[in-house]
Order: structure tokens, then C-alpha cells, then sequence
């Protein structure tokens, strides 16, 4: 019987038995993993870059950005080194890091888009409260306020995660720690604290979801009552992408921990793993400017601006 104290290291579960396979998931996820850097760094240095868009609903799309950064080097870069070199461990303590980083950048994420849907809820049905609402004192304090409940949360989970004796090996079922994975390697009763942690997360994550589902109830009603075609347009095209980023991280990964027993494999787990934390931070800069025309201007002016810059031309005329 081993314990906590005498574990050095996690084996994370692999993608591919073959080297083939192998060496073909880490080019994949290689490129994944640096069209999302290319595509959240654009739209941070964007906003950064346009005053134009200085303002409520694209400071926290910069913050979305940040945090999606975040997560997904937070589990890629370990997955992607340990398909290249044919190895599945990881450190006790680069474990405990992981996780860390991967539940505050998960939790601060969620908490920020319910604020981008009141945002929304704001800017639709109460606009001409919105400068009093949503100031920029005000829009600060809310950021400050997601990633600071983030860091906590994921504190207090990774604390009492860590804490328990551990007895049932060191193979985790998951290709980065995570936190089921871990308690199913414990030999005492008291992962029930964690259990009950884990508890109020869902229940506050599901309060979360229950007040954006309310605001769009809202927001729909609202913009249904807008007399002109082009009027409804707009709104609804500043509201579908929070939408569809929502859907997408809420189905994923309400499927990925409430499936039935009967139908789970690691195969399944495997891929929906990487569907709720690798998807969303790559796919979301797309989504977000897919129907954003001002964005989309933005990067252009930005995009042209490099090329033209002088220091871009001096470094590919070397």
C-alpha cells in the first residue's frame, strides 16, 4: 500500500500506443496549439491596439482571451511533450500545478461569461443605464472579481484534492490531472470533503448558467421587439457568439462528467476531455470574429500594420 507521501510521480493516460500515432497527435495538437496563441494573441493585441474598441464588451473579450491562453498551455504543451518523447509521466508536484492552473482558468472563465451576458443583458434591455452599469471602474472590479474567485476556487480544490492518501496507484485515466481522476486513487473516507467542494462548485456553476439562460430569455424578448431588420441584426450578431461559446463548454462538459457508467471508455473520455478543454480556447477567437464586423476591421488595421511596419520587412529581407 503506498500513499501520497511516497508518490513522485502520475502517469497520465496516453493518446496512441504506436509511435506512428504518437508523433501524428503531437503535430496535431502542435498546430491547434499555435492557432490558438496566433488567434487569442491577435485579438488581445487588437483590442489592446484600436481605441475604438475600449470598451465594456470587448475588455472582458480581452480577459476571455487571457484566460483561454491560460488553459490551454496549461494541459497541451505536457500532452504534446509526452507524445513526442513516448512517455506518460508527470511530477507530483507539476500535477498538483496543473491542476491548479486548470481549474482557477476554467472556473475564472465561466464566472467571466456570465458577466459578458449581463454585458449584453445591459446593452440590449437597459442601454440607457448602460455607462452608469457598466463603467469602466465598474468593468474592472467585475474582472478582477471572476479571476480572484477563480484563483480560490481552484485553491481550495487543489488543497484538499492534494491533502488525501493517496493508495490506489499512480495511473490517472486523463491526459492532464484532473481532479475525479486523482480521488479515484484515494483509499480514505475523506474525499467526501472534496466531494462536497465539488458540490457547491456545480451548484454555483449551474446558478451561473440558470441567470444567463434568464438574461437571454430577456435579451431575446427585447430584441424581438426591435421594429427594424437591421436593428435585430446587430443585436443578435453581438449576442450569438457568447452563445455559442456557453453551449459549447456547457454541453461538453456536463456530458463529460454526468454520462452513464454504461457508455464510458477511455477512448470517450479521452476525446471529451479535449473537447471541453482544448476546443473552446481554440475555436473561440474564430467565433468571436466570424460575425464581429468591427473586430474584424480591427484586425485587419492590425494585421496590415505589421506587414507594413519596418521591422517585419527588414526581418524576412535577412
Amino acid at each position: 500500500m503506498s500513499n501520497s507521501s511516497s508518490i513522485s510521480q502520475f502517469l497520465l493516460l496516453a493518446f496512441a500506443d504506436r509511435r506512428e500515432l504518437q508523433l501524428l497527435h503531437f503535430w496535431l495538437f502542435l498546430g491547434i496549439y499555435l492557432a490558438a496563441l496566433l488567434g487569442n494573441g491577435l485579438i488581445i493585441t487588437t483590442i489592446a491596439w484600436d481605441h475604438h474598441l475600449h470598451t465594456p464588451m470587448y475588455f472582458f473579450l480581452l480577459n476571455l482571451s487571457l484566460l483561454d491562453l491560460g488553459c490551454i498551455s496549461t494541459t497541451l504543451p505536457k500532452a504534446m511533450a509526452n507524445s513526442l518523447w513516448d512517455t506518460r509521466a508527470i511530477s507530483y508536484s507539476a500535477c498538483a500545478a496543473q491542476l491548479l492552473f486548470f481549474v482557477f482558468f476554467i472556473s475564472a472563465e465561466w464566472s467571466l461569461l456570465t458577466i459578458m451576458c449581463y454585458d449584453r443583458y445591459v446593452a440590449i434591455c437597459r442601454p440607457l443605464h448602460y455607462g452608469t452599469l457598466l463603467g469602466s471602474r465598474a468593468c474592472v472590479h467585475m474582472a478582477a472579481a471572476a479571476w480572484a474567485s477563480g484563483f480560490l476556487n481552484a485553491l481550495l480544490h487543489t488543497a484538499s484534492t492534494f491533502s488525501l492518501p493517496l493508495c490506489q496507484g499512480n495511473a490517472l485515466g486523463q491526459f492532464f490531472c484532473e481532479i475525479p481522476q486523482i480521488l479515484k486513487l484515494s483509499c480514505s473516507q475523506s474525499y467526501l470533503t472534496e466531494l462536497g467542494l465539488i458540490v457547491v462548485s456545480a451548484f454555483l456553476f449551474f446558478g451561473c448558467f440558470v441567470s444567463m439562460v434568464v438574461s437571454y430569455v430577456q435579451i431575446f424578448r427585447a430584441v424581438l421587439r426591435i421594429p427594424s431588420q437591421q436593428g435585430r441584426h446587430k443585436a443578435f450578431s453581438t449576442c450569438l457568439p457568447h452563445l455559442a461559446v456557453v453551449s459549447l463548454v456547457t454541453s461538453t462538459a456536463t456530458f463529460a462528467n454526468l454520462k452513464p457508467p454504461s457508455i464510458s471508455s477511455p477512448s470517450l473520455d479521452l476525446v471529451l476531455a479535449v473537447q471541453y478543454s482544448v476546443v473552446p480556447p481554440a475555436v473561440n477567437p474564430l467565433i468571436y470574429s466570424m460575425r464581429n464586423q468591427q473586430l474584424k476591421d480591427a484586425l485587419t488595421k492590425v494585421i496590415s500594420s505589421l506587414v507594413k511596419s519596418e521591422r517585419f520587412k527588414a526581418y524576412f529581407q535577412k
